[in-house]
């Protein structure tokens, strides 16, 4: 059976909102853009806590062997059941990496708590729970509101995307704050990744946070000689 490939989404506020809202994601929370991860100045207008950090960024050559070398001895991933402390979605659907970092943003973490009942997104999580990674993965595969809600903002966004373009656009990663511990949860990796420990007075915004996160992967490009490195960041907060 070929596999299912859908278009990818772009990266702000807007067209994430969107999914949010149409998943089942309370109004109390949206996504605001992040223009900028050195200057606090510029992170002002996002209301603390931010409850998630939902990046797009490169697969530069650094970051593609750090992966690689951090992969190569893990076994695949086995968590699942009530205690797991994140729930990670391995990604079978191509180009299905923004709505994916979306559901990782929003079904862990605080954000938990403004799941709407009956929801698609709370039918989603409570689906997933007990599931280990493959049948996971086959459950969100074959999830009809969870296509339906990624292909209504497929065309949403300031560009056009062409589905047919098969460039790989970038890497979703999300961050989240959990049991005290920042996580980089991504559907391509072996599973879930625990950053390092945060204490209770710092979000994913806070500079350690963004340490051992985002400018981790920053740092690994210009360590690694690349040069200027293009990404989009949005942050889940509650609204003002």
């Amino acid at each position: 059976m070929e596999q299912k490939t859908w278009t990818m989404l772009e990266n702000n506020p807007d067209v994430m909102n969107q999914l949010a809202t149409k998943l089942g994601l309370s109004s109390e929370l949206q996504f605001y853009d992040v223009y900028s991860v050195d200057d606090p100045e510029q992170l002002a207008h996002i209301p603390r806590p931010a409850l998630a950090l939902l990046v797009i960024i490169p697969l530069t050559p650094a970051w593609d062997r750090s992966r690689k070398a951090e992969d190569a001895d893990k076994a695949p991933y086995t968590g699942s059941g009530p205690d797991e402390p994140v729930i990670w979605f391995k990604q079978t659907i191509g180009h299905a990496c923004g709505s994916i970092g979306l559901l990782h943003s929003v079904i862990n973490g605080p954000a938990v708590d403004f799941i709407k009942r009956d929801s698609d997104l709370a039918a989603i999580r409570s689906l997933a729970i007990p599931l280990d990674r493959t049948k996971r993965a086959e459950m969100l595969y074959n999830s009809e509101p969870f296509e339906l809600a990624h292909k209504s903002v497929e065309q949403a966004g300031d560009s056009y995307i062409d589905p047919t373009d098969e460039r790989d656009g970038g890497h979703f990663v999300s961050f989240v704050k959990s049991g005290g511990k920042l996580w980089e949860l991504e559907g391509n990796r072996k599973g879930p990744l625990e950053r390092g420990s945060l204490a209770d007075d710092e979000d994913v915004l806070s500079p350690r946070a963004l340490d051992m996160g985002i400018k981790r992967i920053i740092k690994l490009n210009t360590d690694g000689g690349g040069g200027g490195l293009l990404f989009s960041c949005i942050a889940l907060a509650r609204r003002p």
